[in-house]
């Protein structure tokens, strides 16, 4: 795990807030929120990502058949809050071999899903992304909702060919599902039902697995 914050849009060292400025800075993007260190694929480590957070927490509930919770990663300080969160599971892919997925909500602007996925022209799925017939519609559901709303989501080419993306947008900010192998994007298919796990009164008995290295990209 990284021991320090990083750039959320390039994983590149910040300069820290100082006596001339609040910003977290990164060399290449300039002021941006600070991408913390990960967290650790714990009830700890969930308590204290739904202890900040101003986004979503979402993860596939019931997780597919022999996945596990695998991290977690944070965007924000203690002025802002998470504006960006990370949710990593591991498990068998449906056609061949362990896949990896992670799961990002986050604010307009930030650049984590985007850094993830493999797009380096901005922080955001960029213009166009959304045009045609969504690719996957996924039921998601929120803090004290009682009945999931349909999501659409796109499949973005990002010249990544190890992995597959899919974006969309729910209950106001991005979505972001990036899974690899490629060949692992045939989950999105199956249509997971997501939970976002700020959800209260849940007792959920979530399965954890070992740390992603996914996660320290």
């Amino acid at each position: 795990m990284r021991a320090e914050p990083t750039c959320p849009r390039c994983g590149g060292r910040l300069r820290a807030p100082s006596l001339w400025s609040s910003d977290w800075t990164c060399g290449v993007h300039g002021a941006v929120l600070p991408r913390q260190p990960a967290k650790s694929p714990t009830a700890d480590g969930l308590a204290a990502v739904l202890q900040d957070t101003r986004v979503p927490v979402w993860a596939p509930w019931p997780l597919p058949h022999g996945w596990l919770v695998t991290g977690f990663l944070t965007v924000g300080d203690d002025r802002t809050g998470a504006r960006a969160v990370a949710v990593a599971l591991s498990g068998p892919g449906l056609l061949s071999g362990p896949a990896d997925m992670i799961l990002i909500a986050e604010d307009p602007g930030v650049g984590m899903g985007a850094y993830f996925a493999g797009l380096m022209d901005g922080p955001d799925p960029g213009a166009g992304f959304d045009e045609g017939p969504a690719h996957v519609k996924l039921e998601v559901r929120g803090p004290t909702a009682t009945n999931g709303r349909s999501v659409p989501m796109w499949a973005v080419t990002t010249g990544k060919a190890d992995r597959a993306v899919y974006v969309g947008e729910a209950m106001g900010s991005w979505l972001w599902a990036v899974l690899w192998p490629a060949d692992a994007g045939v989950l999105m298919l199956e249509r997971p039902n997501l939970l976002d796990l700020r959800e209260p009164g849940m007792d959920l008995d979530v399965p954890y697995g070992a740390y992603s290295p996914r996660l320290d990209a």
